[in-house]
């Protein structure tokens, strides 16, 4: 959505976790907080989008959870650890929603799905086609599930996927690409 157009709407800015906010661990999975790490600037992006009147949510997959690699409470545990790091530097995590499934189990919820989005939506009572709504992630299945739920997408090229050449093959195109969320800025606010 362009910025003109989006004007006087209310932001809400979904987010995926690993790969935007903090390290994408490839072929791995972030299993305690001692080995999350905050990419460069990302808690100064959310305390951006929170001085602009975003409601800012995360939508993950976690399937480490069904696959016995950490628990859901150590899921929970990050989650509330990342969340009070971003209020330490003035931002705010509105809420996370998390998809703990393996592909196999054929979930209405995880990505490229739209499950999380429309109990995001649900739960905190947001009106998404009145509203001016992007998906920032680093990966072909966030700019799908962005797509299938009608929202403005962005690829950050810092976590899965890394450089824009990448996305030749895709089906489904992002509507920018951003060296990371710090500079997804620029297509948000």
């Amino acid at each position: 959505m362009d910025k003109a157009v989006r004007a006087g709407k209310p932001l809400v800015v979904f987010l995926d976790r690993d790969g935007v906010i903090c390290r994408y661990f490839a072929r791995d999975f972030t299993k305690s907080w001692e080995e999350f790490e905050f990419l460069p600037g990302a808690r100064k992006a959310l305390k951006l989008l929170n001085q602009a009147g975003a409601r800012v949510i995360i939508i993950s997959n976690q399937s480490g959870v069904n696959k016995g690699i950490y628990s859901a409470e150590d899921l929970k545990e990050i989650d509330r650890r990342m969340t009070e790091a971003v209020v330490v530097c003035g931002g705010r995590i509105d809420a996370s929603f998390y998809c703990p499934h393996i592909p196999e189990e054929a979930c209405l919820c995880r990505k490229p799905g739209t499950g999380l989005v429309t109990k995001a939506a649900s739960e905190l009572h947001l009106n998404l086609k009145e509203s001016a709504v992007y998906f920032v992630g680093d990966s072909e299945t966030d700019i799908i599930t962005g797509h299938r739920a009608d929202l403005t997408t962005i690829l950050v090229l810092s976590g899965q996927t890394v450089l824009a050449k990448e996305t030749e093959g895709w089906t489904i195109k992002p509507d920018h690409i951003a060296p990371d969320l710090p500079g997804a800025l620029k297509y948000i606010l």
